[in-house]
């Protein structure tokens, strides 16, 4: 039995069964058995499932966005926001979809030459908790409009949220075996990859988790696409506008309640500006206002579990053992963390090579932009990176010595359905979003005729 918790008020807010091993198994059997007809249908049939499934969500937003904010604790403004997103990306892929999967012709002493993108079957998908519908859509609406159908296990603290994913899908008319959610832990994962039936894997979580079930799909010979941990930094030279990059910092820090992949978490600031830009972001944190997540003028509510809350408290007191200032924030009382701002934070600090998963924010001094890519880089992460400086060539250059799946020049580091997201090192492997990432939901198979 799971249970799913309130972070801001500790109640409990419902009680859930856990699938049977025998239940799991018939929804992969549906799963798997409603695939081939699912494929069979046009771009455009498919595409308009999910026109309708973009009514439904915003039809659907008001309710839809309180269930993330009782389950997870992200403040209202951005649970609706969440909504809109998933809604877009249902918009883009029924209108993409088809290009972006088209046939690549290869000129070669052949006939024809050309390479198709062919759906992989079955995608079982591992969901975290802190983006419930984001996370899900920005991998399902690719992989069904490719022509797979899927199997979600999202977080045990968002299951209201995953149950209410696939009574979407249900409620626009999708067929029964094209999405269904798993009431389970982890413990179905290995014998679900272990099925010929089920065609690759996609998991968007820690660093453990991801080589765990990496691991179990290599022993399977089954394709994974994993989106993993992130230490990104953010990059102010001298020559930055100082307010805009102490407000993008912040935004990108403290939104989620620091609980984003992409949020930048090290400030690497040069010299000269250093303490400008400390004072403008010190300032900004000690103004958020902190609270309740269903008010609309809260701008930071709580992390999503206890857990997770007392994890970053352990950072942060072990951060000033070795030496970090506190400059803003730090207390705790329960789910509920006052947005931190340390200084002082050296290379060798726990803040500087772990992942810190809320609202703490770390600032590095360094002498110029050749040790800002140094430090940038000395962390076994590479999920993205951000650069604030007027001098966006120079910029350009710093970017490609950049070990990111993505590095923004002067802008907050965001998803996109236009472009790819993903990582490098420890960060993982695959790309979500764009054509990479439909891509990714897809064999390619060489037709050539002689």
């Amino acid at each position: 039995m799971f249970q799913t918790i309130n972070p801001y008020t500790q109640q409990i807010l419902a009680q859930y069964e856990a699938d049977t091993p025998d239940r799991v198994l018939a929804k992969l059997d549906r799963a798997h058995t409603d695939q081939p007809h699912w494929a069979a249908r046009s771009f455009a049939e498919r595409g308009q499932y999910f026109r309708r499934l973009a009514t439904y969500l915003r039809q659907e937003q008001a309710r839809l966005a309180e269930l993330i904010t009782q389950e997870m604790g992200k403040i209202i403004g951005e649970s609706k926001n969440e909504i809109e997103k998933c809604a877009s990306q249902c918009d883009y892929y029924a209108e993409q979809a088809e290009a972006l999967l088209q046939a690549d012709n290869v000129p070669t002493e052949a006939q024809r030459s050309l390479i198709t993108y062919e759906p992989v079957g079955v995608v079982l998908a591992i969901m975290p908790w802190n983006f419930p519908f984001w996370q899900v859509f920005r991998y399902a609406v690719p992989a069904l409009m490719a022509g797979n159908t899927t199997l979600l296990k999202p977080a045990p603290n968002t299951f209201g949220c995953g149950l209410a994913l696939q009574e979407a899908f249900g409620a626009v008319g999708f067929p029964e075996g094209i999405f269904q959610t798993l009431i389970t832990d982890v413990d179905a994962i290995e014998t679900l990859l272990a099925d010929d039936r089920v065609g690759m894997v996609t998991l968007t979580g820690s660093e453990r988790a991801g080589s765990a079930v990496a691991a179990q799909a290599g022993r399977s010979i089954k394709k994974s696409v994993l989106e993993l941990g992130g230490s990104d930094p953010l990059i102010v030279l001298a020559d930055a506008d100082l307010d805009k990059a102490a407000e993008a910092a912040v935004q990108s820090r403290m939104s989620n309640a620091g609980q984003v992949c992409i949020a930048a978490k090290r400030f690497l600031v040069e010299s000269s500006v250093k303490a400008a830009f400390t004072e403008k972001v010190a300032a900004r944190i000690g103004q958020l206002r902190q609270g309740d997540p269903t008010d609309p003028t809260t701008q930071v509510g709580p992390m999503a579990r206890l857990d997770l809350a007392e994890q970053l408290d352990r950072q942060l007191q072990t951060a000033m053992a070795q030496g970090a200032t506190l400059l803003v924030g730090g207390r705790r009382d329960g789910c509920n963390f006052q947005p931190v701002l340390l200084d002082e934070v050296t290379p060798g600090s726990i803040v500087f090579q772990e992942e810190t998963f809320g609202p703490l924010a770390t600032i590095t001094e360094v002498s110029d932009a050749e040790q800002a890519v140094r430090l940038a880089n000395q962390t076994r992460y590479g999920l993205s990176a951000t650069i604030w400086t007027s001098d966006t060539a120079k910029a350009e250059q710093m970017a490609r010595q950049l070990a990111a799946g993505s590095v923004f020049i002067n802008a907050v580091v965001r998803s996109d359905s236009r472009l790819p997201i993903g990582g490098v090192k420890k960060s993982g492997y695959g790309r979500e979003l764009a054509e990479a990432g439909i891509r990714e939901f897809c064999h390619p198979k060489v037709i050539y005729v002689a």
